[in-house]
């Protein structure tokens, strides 16, 4: 993950806040899996102005963390807002904490992005919109950036969990 390095006062004191929901994040994940009675270790960041913090497996080769992925990251996007919830009560302010387990959203995030290039090109040759499968808000954002560098417009239709990014020229 890409740390922010702070240009000004005002972003030094933005990546400290965000280094300190990352520390209460991983105390709670902690303890979290000592109930769970799993093995993992903690890395802490900051990317794209959001706490990051990803559970990654002690040995290589265990996959038992696999289970807080859960089907299509169901369970990852639970433990993620019980971890926001849980930084929120320690800081009084809500999180955008982003939470990564055994590195299934940097996958999934190099998976979205040849997506959204196939969806852009489509967009690019026939002019005509281009709208994706449903996403949850993680996706969504993903193909956002993707599109906004190709230099595209996006936005996103429907409502949970059946909201969609729609590509289009801008």
């Amino acid at each position: 993950m890409a740390s922010s390095e702070p240009s000004t006062a005002a972003d030094g004191e933005l990546v400290t806040r965000l280094e300190e929901e990352g520390e209460i994040a991983a105390d709670y994940l902690e303890e979290f899996l000592d109930i769970a009675d799993l093995d993992g270790d903690i890395d802490i960041d900051v990317d794209h102005g959001r706490a990051a913090v990803e559970i990654v497996a002690e040995e290589v080769g265990d996959d038992s963390l696999r289970r807080l992925v859960g089907p299509e990251g169901q369970v990852l996007d639970a433990l993620q807002e019980l971890t926001r919830l849980a930084v929120q009560t320690k800081t009084g302010e809500r999180s955008r904490l982003m939470l990564d387990v055994a590195g299934f959203r940097a996958a999934r995030r190099k998976e979205l992005i040849g997506i959204a290039a196939e969806a852009i090109e489509r967009v690019r040759s026939g002019g005509e919109p281009v709208t994706l499968a449903p996403m949850n808000p993680f996706e969504r954002k993903v193909v956002h950036d993707a599109v906004a560098e190709a230099g595209l417009v996006s936005d996103s239709d429907g409502v949970e969990p059946e909201r969609r990014v729609v590509i289009r020229t801008a």
